[in-house]
């Protein structure tokens, strides 16, 4: 009787440590931590925008309806939170991604027009802030990145035999990773006009 009772717990152990259920916790955790990341620095971003859009309204004829649109977009990115459990939400992160898309491109177009402003360019505190927000949106990749790297993981534990078994039964689905907004428009080549006859 003892042997078996020492056979079934050699059996269950062997059984739970091969189940990856340690490791859906490690990589839980992990793409939490680097989707903490994510979220820092859009913050930092959003941080960035108020200072950015007073800067520029001291250019007395700068495009009102510009500096309109970076307004709108930073509130509706900073109104649209997803928290590390609404991760496994594609809806959700397809919705976030979107917010902070169009933050971007507004940021994107008002730094285009400011090219049109000399008095602008020459401020000293407009270029610090441009500076700062390059280098934001270079830590919002790297920051991506990590966590694009972090779900995969886990995506690939939770979709793998044996360990897709232990996500059946603890409910591990795989977590919604960045999408690329117009995947068409970037994998069409690019028209090239030289402007020749």
């Amino acid at each position: 009787m003892k042997i078996l009772r020492w056979g079934m717990a050699l059996i269950l152990t062997a059984a739970l440590t091969g189940c990856g259920y340690n490791d859906f916790q490690r990589l839980d955790e992990q793409a939490s931590s680097a989707w903490s990341e994510v979220l820092n620095q859009y913050q930092r971003r959003a941080d960035l925008v108020p200072n950015l859009v007073a800067t520029v309204k001291g250019e007395a004829n700068f495009e009102q309806e510009t500096l309109t649109r970076v307004i709108e977009a930073r509130a509706k990115a900073s109104s649209i939170q997803l928290t590390p459990q609404m991760l496994e939400d594609p809806q959700a992160m397809q919705r976030f991604q979107a917010a902070q898309g169009q933050l971007g491109s507004a940021l994107s177009r008002l730094l285009v027009v400011s090219e049109q402003y000399p008095a602008l360019k020459a401020n000293q505190a407009f270029s610090d802030l441009r500076v700062q927000l390059e280098g934001t949106e270079n830590r919002i990749t790297v920051a991506r990145n990590r966590y694009i790297q972090s779900v995969q993981e886990y995506n690939v534990l939770a979709r793998s035999f044996p360990s897709n078994l232990t996500a059946m039964v603890f409910s591990y689905r795989p977590k919604a990773g960045f999408t690329v907004a117009d995947e068409a428009a970037i994998s069409a080549p690019p028209k090239v006009d030289f402007g020749g006859k």
